[in-house]
């Protein structure tokens, strides 16, 4: 069979990895892959991930038997839709089901109207209400962009006085662009946060992992928040009776809530989590693997993902199992010097061929391009070096023995990464 992976980064690497892993596949394309993702597939760098019509003809002439669409953007422009108006199986959510991730708004009405517990929230449209809502909130509140944001849409202020700016910031200085239009405003959580994804087909949730991610930039969680960068699994706060009331109270209410509103849920749903005191409450729900989750999460799949993606898409999830490997996986992300603000572009990075021969250890790319022999740092988030091992603690030993063997100056990682854990 022949597949078409739709993504640049690492997730979309971690994909096309497991992917050209399986018996069951002949050929792998990514539009528009990377430099690593090369090693895997066959890239179309012609191809964006934002070009659907590109994707669509793409797919067609070349009997594409499945599509997999790693990034939220796509998803929510519909082009599971288009593929699959067009003849063409793919993987992932309508732009109807992506809403739950496309509008925080949606996502929170959607928590509130079928008994899953969130932060207490409003919505706002306008600034000036906005402005006076945070203005008179006693406690520390998060505030969020509506729509997508690639990851940095939410602002955590720690005084009323920063509340208000963040509204200022995402409102009226369009830090966000047209998704920060319209905002979120909702308590701040306190307790121990988790990501736990399951695969869905409309009706069914199989588990599909768990982990932890680290949003902040800096050692110690400081600075401002990224798209990630670390991630580990299994995460060791969701236990069994845990994990049990996740799938009870939350994921199950959710899948058939999506399906009662004409929006039937296919693909992966990732759940953002904070376990408090109360319970297991929602931060947030997104419409695809996580990044860096996915080069965590993966590695450890003892299944081929092929039939588990076609079994989503066929909606037989109740007829299938998955099985999963002991082993942890930590996942360090390396980024450009400057992120998530301003960075350079095409610095060299050497000693990834130092990897190759490393037991446990996968460098997955995220923000890199291919100059002859040479890799170039193109992206923000640049590297994802997996460490695989029996404990959190011996596979964050071999992630951060690797990243000792690569040469970039123009780079940078958090050393703390489940620090927690060690």
């Amino acid at each position: 069979m022949k597949f078409l992976v739709v993504g640049s980064g690492g997730r979309e690497h971690a994909l096309c990895w497991a992917i050209a892993a399986s018996p069951l596949c002949d050929a792998v394309y990514c539009a528009p892959g990377n430099a690593g993702i090369a090693k895997e597939a066959k890239c179309l760098p012609h191809l964006g991930a934002d070009n659907l019509d590109g994707i669509v003809a793409f797919a067609r002439d070349n009997a594409i038997d499945l599509v997999v669409v790693g990034p939220e953007a796509p998803l929510c422009a519909g082009l599971v839709d288009r593929l699959e108006a067009a003849g063409i199986k793919a993987f992932g959510p309508t732009a109807a089901a992506a809403r739950i991730e496309g509008s925080k708004g949606f996502m929170k009405d959607l928590c509130a109207k079928y008994g899953v517990r969130t932060a207490k929230y409003r919505r706002f449209r306008d600034p000036v209400l906005a402005r006076s809502y945070a203005a008179q909130q006693s406690g520390r509140v998060v505030v969020k962009a509506d729509g997508l944001a690639a990851g940095k849409g939410v602002l955590l202020p720690e005084t009323t006085a920063e509340a208000v700016a963040a509204v200022e910031q995402a409102m009226i200085k369009g830090a966000f662009g047209k998704a920060g239009a319209e905002v979120v405003i909702e308590e701040f959580l306190e307790g121990e946060e988790a990501s736990f994804f399951v695969l869905v087909d409309g009706k069914t949730a199989l588990p599909f992992g768990t982990a932890r991610d680290h949003k902040r930039v800096g050692d110690g969680d400081t600075g401002p928040n990224t798209g990630g960068m670390g991630a580990y699994s299994p995460a060791p706060m969701v236990d069994a009776a845990m994990h049990e009331r996740i799938m009870t109270e939350i994921i199950n209410p959710i899948v058939a809530g999506m399906a009662a509103e004409g929006a039937p849920y296919k693909g992966i749903l990732y759940a953002g989590l904070m376990l408090t005191a109360d319970g297991p409450s929602v931060i947030e729900f997104n419409c695809r693997l996580g990044d860096p989750e996915a080069q965590v999460l993966l590695p450890r799949l003892q299944s081929d993902l092929i039939p588990a993606m076609f079994a989503a898409r066929d909606g037989v999830l109740d007829q299938f199992d998955l099985r999963w490997y002991d082993d942890a996986a930590v996942c360090v992300v390396m980024a450009s010097n400057g992120y998530p603000g301003d960075y350079a572009k095409g610095s060299q990075i050497k000693g990834l061929e130092n990897l190759s021969g490393i037991m446990d250890v996968i460098a997955f790319h995220a923000g890199t391009s291919a100059d002859g022999d040479r890799v170039l740092a193109q992206g923000g988030r640049v590297l994802g070096i997996t460490g695989l091992g029996g404990s959190i603690r011996e596979a964050t030993a071999r992630a951060y023995s690797a990243i000792e063997q690569i040469d970039w100056p123009g780079g940078f990682c958090r050393r703390d990464i489940a620090a927690r854990e060690a």
